[in-house]
């Protein structure tokens, strides 16, 4: 019997390693633009063409290769970075693995120009499909340029499976974003056909500035500084007033490497807790300097995913360094003694007087005010106050939601079942199944989802003029992915029109989204294009399909909110129009929207 276990040829390894290492254009950009940051340069430019399908170039003045290195670097495990494997624990270089520049010529076609200071000669060489077809000196300047064509030219199934132009792009410019932050000491430059940016060497606050420029200002920042034996942290987050209900800008940092981090982003968020809405983050751009003996870089080939070895006793010297910044600057809320005090007379002890004492009247909250930074009152509040003055108002009204018309007329109660509410969050009722928990938000969601779908696809969609347009403030990526669907967007009932700068006005809208906010749903709508929805979790997008996608935006937005109260009448409107669906089980995200305790599952918790 013959021997069947053989050696791969290095061109099949490569591409192998390619998927893990080359996902789509930004990844080749991001590996390309960390290559030239180790080779000490200081002025980067990237060239985009077709969203980088048709091209990529990066161009950098670092200190360039020999004509021996520039073959050696395209073998794989071949790298200048480390020598042998305790230099994984003390490393200072964005590569280690020698698997970047292999992956990336094993499913395109790579040509290099490269010239050392000292060298009167370049070199360039021509790779396609790992094969190397072109080597010859030539007329270069210092550094290195390299030029990516036609990516995954040799994999059809993974250049099939590139999203449209905009998500590539969207995704490119995220990236961009990400090296830029970390590497803010470098001159940065992205021409993509479509936007251009040129970002100077500047301090992190600067550069956050220039990246975003209108959408994120100066005064929206609270520096973060602190300095320990175990970890140096220091960058910005935002104020509270300024947490995003949408695509909140966070980013860590660690030895000048992105990383992703759950563990820490919760450490962020905690500190948080009751000075924003529960449906908004913060921003924040924070940056971690440790021992490189006390982190493992070495979990991906991407290298985003970073482990801590003493991630536990960081965790509060993160939490407290972002409060002691939150009360140093004051973004808590603040006791405002000015407002509705009513001083009381002294009070007399014996023949000596005490000092005056301050009293203050019951009703006054002096959480409610901290001067221009106040808490966001809560809707509907006249309603709420005739409640209070007039107790004879029925409970039932003053449950009753601001969009009543939100939901359908009242269908009946399933199996005639009574329903109740439970932590404001769930609606309870029977049916010959068993007992049903109801999530209430995902069961509306679902609803509204299904009404907004059959209205888009019959084109039954009323566009309603504003009496004062809204004002649209864009990043780069959202004007990209504002011109791939604006003309769908106008089909659907919106107006959006140029103004200035990054602002763009909303003169009218769909009927259909009532009071909702428009210029959160355009927000959303744009940035649910620009994310591939397999990594867009909950809030992400459901297909390729703009109708369905707009669809879902529309619902989730409109939809009540868990905590929200209800009457018995708007519990059982959802109800019965939940049940009337075809397949009222899931969201249009997959999500459960209900639960059943049948019998038996009752009798076993007894």
């Amino acid at each position: 019997m013959s021997d069947v276990i053989r050696l791969l040829p290095d061109s099949v390894a490569n591409q192998i390693a390619a998927g893990e290492v080359v996902q789509r254009p930004a990844s080749v950009i991001k590996e390309l633009v960390e290559n030239a940051v180790d080779a000490g340069a200081s002025d980067i430019r990237i060239v985009i063409k077709d969203a980088g399908k048709t091209l990529i170039q990066v161009i950098d003045n670092g200190v360039g290769m020999s004509e021996i290195d520039a073959r050696m670097a395209f073998e794989r495990h071949a790298t200048s970075k480390i020598k042998e494997a305790d230099d994984l624990f003390k490393l200072s270089t964005m590569g280690f693995r020698g698997e970047a520049l292999p992956s990336i010529c094993a499913i395109s076609e790579v040509e290099i120009k490269t010239r050392k200071a000292e060298s009167p000669m370049g070199t360039r060489l021509v790779i396609v499909g790992s094969k190397v077809t072109v080597q010859e000196p030539v007329v270069c300047d210092v550094g290195t340029s390299m030029t990516v064509r036609k990516i995954f030219f040799n994999v059809p199934a993974r250049r099939k499976f590139l999203k449209s132009g905009s998500v590539e792009l969207a995704n490119i410019m995220r990236e961009f974003e990400r090296l830029a932050l970390v590497n803010n000491n470098i001159r940065m430059r992205i021409d993509t056909g479509v936007r251009s940016l040129d970002l100077r060497q500047a301090s992190l606050r600067l550069r956050i500035e220039d990246i975003w420029k209108n959408n994120l200002k100066s005064d929206h920042l609270i520096p973060v500084d602190v300095d320990t034996s175990l970890v140096k942290i220091e960058g910005f987050v935002s104020r509270p007033e300024f947490a995003r209900r949408r695509n909140p800008l966070q980013f860590l940092f660690v030895n000048g490497r992105n990383m992703r981090h759950p563990y820490f982003h919760k450490a962020v968020l905690s500190c948080f807790d009751g000075l924003i809405a529960s449906d908004t983050q913060p921003n924040y751009f924070l940056r971690f300097t440790v021992d490189p003996a006390s982190i493992d870089v070495n979990i991906h080939p991407t290298k985003n995913e970073i482990k801590f070895e003493y991630e536990q006793q960081i965790w509060p010297i993160l939490v407290s360094a972002v409060k002691t910044a939150l009360g140093k600057f004051s973004a808590v809320p603040s006791i405002d003694f000015s407002v509705d005090a009513i001083p009381l007379e002294p009070v007399r002890d014996g023949s000596r007087a005490s000092q005056p004492s301050v009293s203050y009247r019951g009703d006054y909250n002096p959480f409610s005010s901290a001067g221009n930074r106040t808490v966001s009152p809560a809707k509907d509040w006249e309603k709420l106050y005739d409640s209070f003055l007039n107790p004879e108002i029925k409970k039932e009204e003053s449950f009753k939601s601001d969009d009543a018309d939100l939901f359908t007329s009242p269908g009946e109660t399933h199996m005639g079942a009574v329903c109740i509410q439970f932590a404001s969050k769930y609606i309870v009722t029977g049916t010959r199944e068993g007992l049903v928990i109801i999530d209430q938000h995902r069961a509306h969601v679902k609803i509204l989802y299904e009404d907004y779908l059959m209205r888009l696809r019959k084109a039954d969609i009323v566009s309603q003029s504003l009496m004062f347009p809204e004002t649209l403030t864009l990043d780069q990526t959202q004007m990209t992915a504002l011109g791939e669907v604006e003309d769908e967007l106008r089909k659907m009932g919106f107006t959006i029109e140029y103004d200035s700068g990054n602002d763009w006005r909303i003169s009218s809208v769909p009927a259909i989204i009532k009071q909702t906010d428009a210029n959160d749903v355009v927000l959303r709508i744009l940035d649910s294009v620009t994310v591939d929805s397999a990594n867009y979790g909950k809030e992400g997008d459901i297909g390729s399909s703009l109708t369905e996608r707009m669809a879902s935006i529309l619902a989730r937005s409109a939809a009540i909110r868990r905590g929200q109260k209800l009457s018995p009448t708007e519990m059982e409107s959802i109800v019965g129009s939940l049940f009337a669906l075809p397949d009222p089980s899931l969201t249009p995200n997959g999500n459960p929207v209900f639960v059943t305790l049948d019998e038996d599952r009752l009798q076993k918790l007894f």
